[in-house]
């Protein structure tokens, strides 16, 4: 049975720095036991998994949490991975609303092809639980320009993660996600840079001061973030909150069991 892993995929979070690809957009795998979830994967997500060893065929379930590009504009070709063009349909996909049905503006970003390739296909909204093999994914409530964004919380037999998603601040957010052991943010904007629907370095610290999991790990930066130096903006999370805060770096591998002193250094030593 595998190591509990995690593998980021990309880190970029606007169409700056994706666009030019500073940052990659693949999303983020998580690995249980036995199964593997596919979060958000954006643009490049099978050129990503390919250069960073992971194995698309493994896939059990894609999550996607909105249907803006930089989350889901893969999840039809991740799909194809994963089912070999549709030829062995297996796993799950589960999405938010806008993703699975299309909005009045917006179809639907996954095919009608696409959907025979998975057994099942969830629409799911905040507070509604599903669950895959031994792994519960809850979905999480957001402050997002996409009304239906969601966040994930996933309760595995070994720990409890938490993924935000985009979102702004918010109390519900908060309750959400306490008592996770590691929380992942996207933090778009560096400290103080006023943004409703999107995070700042301020105002993730302060969901972290107030969530307090055991482990922060940052990423999906805009070109503001990146050009005011991620360390320095995940070091001030840190300081704030007392709280070990890392800054995801593209193709960045952790265990969210065994996050011991010396994973710490050799994570930050990736920015030295």
């Amino acid at each position: 049975m595998q190591q509990p892993k995690i593998v980021f995929l990309g880190t970029g979070g606007d169409s700056i720095v994706v666009g030019k690809q500073i940052r990659g957009s693949g999303g983020i795998i998580v690995q249980v036991d036995d199964s593997q979830f596919h979060i958000d994967p954006g643009p490049g997500a099978l050129v990503k998994a390919a250069e960073y060893g992971v194995n698309l065929r493994n896939n059990i379930a894609v999550l996607c949490s909105h249907n803006h590009h930089l989350h889901c504009n893969d999840i039809n070709a991740v799909i194809d991975a994963m089912s070999v063009g549709g030829l062995d349909v297996r796993g799950v996909f589960v999405g938010n609303n806008a993703v699975v049905n299309g909005t009045e503006k917006e179809t639907p970003y996954l095919t009608n092809f696409h959907r025979q390739c998975v057994e099942r296909v969830i629409s799911i909204e905040a507070g509604q639980k599903v669950g895959i093999n031994n792994v519960e994914i809850k979905a999480t409530p957001t402050k997002h320009t996409d009304e239906q964004c969601i966040g994930f919380r996933i309760l595995t037999p070994s720990f409890i993660l938490g993924y935000t998603s985009d979102t702004g601040y918010s109390k519900d957010l908060v309750e959400a996600f306490k008592g996770v052991d590691l929380l992942i943010l996207n933090v778009k904007h560096p400290i103080d840079t006023k943004d409703e629907f999107n995070l700042c370095t301020h105002d993730a610290a302060r969901i972290v001061d107030e969530v307090k999991p055991k482990l922060v790990i940052i990423t999906h930066y805009g070109i503001k973030m990146v050009e005011s130096d991620v360390l320095s903006q995940t070091r001030f999370i840190q300081k704030e909150t007392q709280i070990q805060t890392i800054a995801a770096k593209d193709g960045m591998v952790i265990n969210p069991v065994s996050y011991a002193v010396n994973l710490r250094q050799k994570t930050l030593n990736l920015f030295n």
